[in-house]
Protein backbone atom coordinates (compact mmCIF):
# COMPACT_ATOMS: atom_id res chain seq x y z
CA UNK A 1 0.00 0.00 0.00
CA UNK A 2 1.00 3.63 -0.54
CA UNK A 3 1.93 6.05 2.20
CA UNK A 4 -0.92 8.64 2.80
CA UNK A 5 1.23 11.35 1.10
CA UNK A 6 1.34 9.21 -2.17
CA UNK A 7 -2.61 8.53 -1.99
CA UNK A 8 -4.97 10.75 -3.64
CA UNK A 9 -6.65 13.25 -1.51
CA UNK A 10 -10.29 12.23 -0.26
CA UNK A 11 -12.95 13.44 1.96
CA UNK A 12 -15.33 10.31 3.18
CA UNK A 13 -18.53 12.03 3.61
CA UNK A 14 -20.75 9.84 6.28
CA UNK A 15 -23.75 11.03 5.71
CA UNK A 16 -23.86 9.74 2.28
CA UNK A 17 -22.44 6.91 3.41
CA UNK A 18 -25.46 6.60 5.88
CA UNK A 19 -27.47 7.13 2.45
CA UNK A 20 -26.04 4.37 0.40
CA UNK A 21 -26.10 2.44 3.30
CA UNK A 22 -29.49 2.99 4.56
CA UNK A 23 -28.34 3.76 7.95
CA UNK A 24 -27.57 0.00 8.49
CA UNK A 25 -24.15 1.76 10.35
CA UNK A 26 -25.43 4.57 11.92
CA UNK A 27 -26.26 3.25 15.69
CA UNK A 28 -22.56 0.93 15.41
CA UNK A 29 -20.66 3.41 14.12
CA UNK A 30 -21.81 6.91 14.32
CA UNK A 31 -18.84 8.40 13.36
CA UNK A 32 -18.80 7.17 9.85
CA UNK A 33 -22.35 6.94 8.92
CA UNK A 34 -24.52 9.77 9.83
CA UNK A 35 -28.07 11.14 8.40
CA UNK A 36 -26.69 14.68 7.95
CA UNK A 37 -23.86 16.55 6.80
CA UNK A 38 -21.51 16.79 9.69
CA UNK A 39 -18.12 19.10 9.27
CA UNK A 40 -16.89 18.30 12.87
CA UNK A 41 -16.91 14.66 11.43
CA UNK A 42 -13.96 15.30 9.31
CA UNK A 43 -10.52 14.38 10.32
CA UNK A 44 -8.85 17.14 9.46
CA UNK A 45 -6.39 15.61 7.09
CA UNK A 46 -5.60 13.53 4.27
CA UNK A 47 -4.26 10.38 6.33
CA UNK A 48 -7.25 10.79 9.07
CA UNK A 49 -9.54 11.03 5.88
CA UNK A 50 -8.14 7.59 4.43
CA UNK A 51 -8.48 5.94 7.94
CA UNK A 52 -12.53 6.93 7.79
CA UNK A 53 -12.87 5.40 4.85
CA UNK A 54 -10.84 2.43 5.37
CA UNK A 55 -12.54 1.81 8.15
CA UNK A 56 -16.18 2.11 6.23
CA UNK A 57 -14.56 -0.16 3.75
CA UNK A 58 -14.77 -2.87 6.11
CA UNK A 59 -18.27 -2.35 6.67
CA UNK A 60 -19.36 -2.40 3.07
CA UNK A 61 -16.60 -1.32 0.82
CA UNK A 62 -18.46 -0.23 -2.46
CA UNK A 63 -20.57 2.11 -0.62
CA UNK A 64 -17.56 3.16 1.11
CA UNK A 65 -15.86 4.30 -2.38
CA UNK A 66 -19.01 6.16 -3.11
CA UNK A 67 -18.85 8.04 -0.43
CA UNK A 68 -16.00 9.65 -0.69
CA UNK A 69 -14.83 12.13 -2.62
CA UNK A 70 -12.25 11.63 -4.78
CA UNK A 71 -8.57 13.45 -5.99
CA UNK A 72 -7.99 17.19 -7.19
CA UNK A 73 -11.32 17.76 -8.19
CA UNK A 74 -13.01 16.08 -5.29
CA UNK A 75 -15.63 14.63 -7.45
CA UNK A 76 -17.92 11.73 -5.92
CA UNK A 77 -17.14 8.26 -6.03
CA UNK A 78 -21.26 7.78 -6.81
CA UNK A 79 -20.20 9.75 -10.01
CA UNK A 80 -18.13 7.08 -11.33
CA UNK A 81 -20.19 6.43 -14.22
CA UNK A 82 -20.44 10.06 -15.66
CA UNK A 83 -16.51 10.05 -15.41
CA UNK A 84 -16.68 6.85 -17.73
CA UNK A 85 -16.42 4.14 -15.52
CA UNK A 86 -17.48 0.68 -15.21
CA UNK A 87 -17.60 0.36 -11.55
CA UNK A 88 -16.26 2.31 -8.62
CA UNK A 89 -13.60 0.24 -8.20
CA UNK A 90 -12.42 1.22 -11.74
CA UNK A 91 -12.85 5.14 -11.07
CA UNK A 92 -10.88 4.80 -7.79
CA UNK A 93 -7.99 2.81 -9.36
CA UNK A 94 -8.10 5.52 -11.81
CA UNK A 95 -7.74 8.39 -9.03
CA UNK A 96 -4.36 6.50 -7.47
CA UNK A 97 -2.88 6.05 -10.70
CA UNK A 98 -2.16 9.71 -12.05
CA UNK A 99 -3.13 13.29 -11.60
CA UNK A 100 -3.60 12.86 -15.63
CA UNK A 101 -6.36 10.55 -15.29
CA UNK A 102 -8.19 12.40 -12.20
CA UNK A 103 -7.66 15.06 -15.28
CA UNK A 104 -9.75 12.96 -17.50
CA UNK A 105 -12.21 11.82 -14.94
CA UNK A 106 -12.77 15.41 -14.15
CA UNK A 107 -13.32 16.50 -18.27
CA UNK A 108 -15.59 13.32 -18.80
CA UNK A 109 -17.81 14.42 -15.77
CA UNK A 110 -17.79 18.22 -16.75
CA UNK A 111 -19.22 17.25 -20.23
CA UNK A 112 -22.77 16.51 -19.60
CA UNK A 113 -24.21 19.51 -20.77
CA UNK A 114 -25.75 21.12 -17.62
CA UNK A 115 -21.79 21.61 -16.81
CA UNK A 116 -20.78 22.64 -20.37
CA UNK A 117 -23.81 25.37 -20.59
CA UNK A 118 -23.22 26.70 -17.14
CA UNK A 119 -19.54 27.34 -18.58
CA UNK A 120 -20.48 28.32 -21.70
CA UNK A 121 -22.70 31.13 -19.98
CA UNK A 122 -20.26 32.17 -17.32
CA UNK A 123 -23.26 31.12 -14.87
CA UNK A 124 -20.88 30.72 -11.88
CA UNK A 125 -23.65 30.09 -9.37
CA UNK A 126 -25.15 27.27 -12.09
CA UNK A 127 -22.32 25.61 -12.37
CA UNK A 128 -21.30 25.76 -8.79
CA UNK A 129 -24.50 24.71 -7.67
CA UNK A 130 -24.62 21.76 -10.34
CA UNK A 131 -21.00 20.86 -9.48
CA UNK A 132 -21.62 20.93 -5.54
CA UNK A 133 -25.35 20.93 -4.75
CA UNK A 134 -27.33 23.64 -2.15
CA UNK A 135 -24.18 23.66 -0.09
CA UNK A 136 -22.01 25.63 -2.88
CA UNK A 137 -23.04 29.28 -1.50
CA UNK A 138 -21.59 28.44 1.65
CA UNK A 139 -18.43 27.79 0.35
CA UNK A 140 -18.19 30.88 -2.40
CA UNK A 141 -17.48 28.77 -5.14
CA UNK A 142 -19.38 30.63 -7.59
CA UNK A 143 -17.60 33.53 -6.47
CA UNK A 144 -14.50 31.86 -6.47
CA UNK A 145 -14.62 30.74 -9.75
CA UNK A 146 -15.66 34.08 -11.41
CA UNK A 147 -12.39 35.36 -9.70
CA UNK A 148 -10.54 32.90 -10.87
CA UNK A 149 -12.05 33.19 -14.68
CA UNK A 150 -11.52 36.92 -14.43
CA UNK A 151 -8.14 36.50 -12.90
CA UNK A 152 -7.09 33.77 -16.35
CA UNK A 153 -9.56 35.58 -19.13
CA UNK A 154 -7.60 38.90 -18.05
CA UNK A 155 -4.00 38.17 -17.14
CA UNK A 156 -2.60 41.84 -17.64
CA UNK A 157 -4.78 43.49 -14.82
Amino acid sequence: MRSPSQLPKILFEGHVFHRQTKGRFGASHPGLSYPRWDRTKYSGSVAGEWKRLDAAIALDSVAALKSASWGAFQIMGFNYAMCGFDDVDGFVAAHKDSADAQLAAFARFISRPRFLNALRNRNWEGFAAAYNGPGFAKNRYDTKLANAYARFANPNH
